[in-house]
């Protein structure tokens, strides 16, 4: 019995506080079955489908349930998913894509075409905030045969098979879902993909459990007889639990920034940045632009200038970020480096909210604000600290409240917050993954990742449209360029960094991170070799 595998004996102790969880026997060795593997999830998704909740862990945990068309190697090229190929006619209008034949359900129905008719038509418009819009753009989708799926635009868009990455698009079961309240679907509960890991188990503050699907449609594959996703609320547990071999990967958040640098080092931990390039996550203080003083830029503004980005990242991030400068994030296309950039300034910070009028009173406060912190980790309430540290300088108080990870969701997707920092992702493409944030026709109550700030400017509007439907690259920076221009200036959001969100793994594992989605993708190929 070698280290990591008394560990797993203690871990069902309890020593690190997640008693009763299933114990994993690995027996393989190169590409061949077997083996458990050990993964934290943090905080605990609130659902397991993808379609209905688009939250980081519930994305982690689905895309080895679900999938979609298409998947994307580190360059964004795109690779066949459960679209084996696909044409796109000379005029750019119509998408064609060939599906896998040999596909069913976890259930054992058949996927056809008909499922991907059904989610990208129907489902997907009702529950997805970003697929409503991009499939808006579609005038017909039909099955023109079983395994045959052709989309017709209205008009181009250049980015429209990047729609078809797992958390945009995830293909849902017709056959469970048609005629149904979908967020209300009892299969909601036990999850069916086609994926290769099917869902098995649910021990609520313990553990989900996946485990292989012996008729995935790849010959031989998936290789892991099974997945464990433990939950273990306690940040210093999962340091420890990773250090001492008794789980087998982190991701996301799921180890505190502060612990990188030292368990990085351990003798049996790969790390890796690589596998977020799709998401490129940017994190901003998301101003509710509805509330007084908040609706007026020089407010924003003077935000902007009264935090030091800098020590963000080196004293909070431990180096893990870079500061941002704008809505476009440095590894999306269409960044545009010229725009004005606000540096720290406490001083002019301080000029603009006298210009408002909002005069400090005789304990210096300005006005006092509510953060409400998202719940992902001990990181992100020091991060929220020292906002309140910073702010506090120039006369904003702000009142720090943390929340669970449904109430956040629910919380922000009504508008019933004053300031949060969420960080979103870019999807590849401004079009995909910036816009959403800023266009007032993404002004949807209850919509969690939608215009949730209320910020409405015609002229952004307008440049977002004409971006996403030229054809021309050079056009399309131009473009773009202009409606940074005009967001920097308005700052609807605070863009304060851009993630690298570090994973780290037992090197006995290999063909985890494989794509530009990283461990968000589906495993199909990942192996143990012992």
């Amino acid at each position: 019995m070698n280290r990591r595998d008394f560990n797993k004996l203690m871990l069902m102790a309890g020593v690190v506080g997640t008693a009763g969880i299933p114990l994993g026997i690995r027996r393989a060795a190169g590409q061949t079955r077997g083996g458990t593997l050990d993964v934290i999830i943090q905080p605990e998704p609130p659902v397991l489908v993808a379609a209905i909740n688009q939250q980081a862990p519930t994305l982690t945990v689905a895309g080895k349930i679900y999938q979609s068309l298409l998947k994307f190697d580190f360059d964004q090229t795109p690779k066949p998913g459960l679209a084996k190929s696909w044409e796109i006619s000379e005029d750019g209008l119509t998408y064609t894509f060939h599906l896998y034949d040999n596909v069913t359900w976890h259930d054992g129905a058949p996927f056809t075409a008909a499922d991907v008719v059904f989610t990208t038509t129907v489902l997907l418009a009702e529950t997805h905030p970003r697929a409503r819009g991009n499939f808006a753009r579609c005038d017909s989708v039909t099955a023109t045969d079983d395994h045959t799926v052709v989309f017709k635009l209205k008009e181009p868009f250049g980015p429209f098979l990047q729609c078809f990455e797992m958390s945009s698009c995830p293909i849902m079961p017709r056959h469970l879902y048609e005629g149904t309240d979908y967020r209300n679907n009892p299969h909601n509960a036990t999850p069916i993909g086609t994926g290769p890991y099917k869902f098995k188990e649910w021990v609520r503050g313990s553990y989900i459990r996946l485990v292989r699907n012996d008729a995935y449609y790849k010959p031989g594959q998936p290789y892991l007889d099974e997945i464990l996703y433990r939950v273990i609320p306690d940040a210093a547990s999962r340091s420890v639990a990773l250090e001492n071999g008794t789980v087998d990967l982190t991701q996301w958040g799921d180890v505190e920034m502060f612990d990188v640098p030292r368990l990085k080092q351990l003798p049996h931990v790969e790390f890796t940045t690589k596998g977020y390039e799709f998401y490129a996550p940017l994190l901003w203080l998301e101003f509710n632009n509805r509330i007084k003083p908040m609706d007026d830029k020089r407010f924003r503004q003077a935000v902007m200038h009264a935090i030091d980005k800098d020590v963000l990242v080196r004293k909070v991030l431990f180096g893990l970020a870079r500061p941002a400068t704008g809505p476009v994030s440095k590894a999306t296309k269409f960044y545009d480096p010229k725009v004005k950039t606000y540096d720290f300034n406490p001083a002019k910070a301080t000029a603009l909210l006298d210009q408002m009028g909002l005069k400090p009173d005789g304990d210096g406060k300005r006005v006092s604000l509510t953060y409400l912190v998202p719940p992902y980790g001990e990181v992100w309430m020091r991060f929220a600290e020292y906002i309140r540290q910073a702010l506090s300088k120039v006369g904003i108080e702000i009142v720090i409240e943390a929340i669970d990870i449904a109430g956040w969701a629910t919380r922000s997707g009504n508008w019933d917050f004053e300031i949060t920092a969420p960080w979103l992702y870019q999807f590849g493409d401004p079009a995909l993954g910036v816009s959403r944030t800023y266009v007032s026709s993404n002004i949807r109550k209850g919509v969690l990742f939608s215009n949730t700030a209320g910020y409405s400017n015609p002229e952004v509007d307008r440049l977002f449209a004409e971006a996403a439907l030229a054809v021309d690259p050079a056009k399309r920076q131009e473009l773009y360029s202009e409606v940074q221009r005009l967001l920097v200036e308005d700052v609807p959001v605070g863009w304060l960094v851009e993630l690298d969100f570090p994973t780290m793994y037992d090197k006995r594992f290999h063909d985890l991170v494989v794509s530009a989605i990283g461990v968000n993708d589906d495993f199909d190929a990942a192996y143990y070799e012992g």
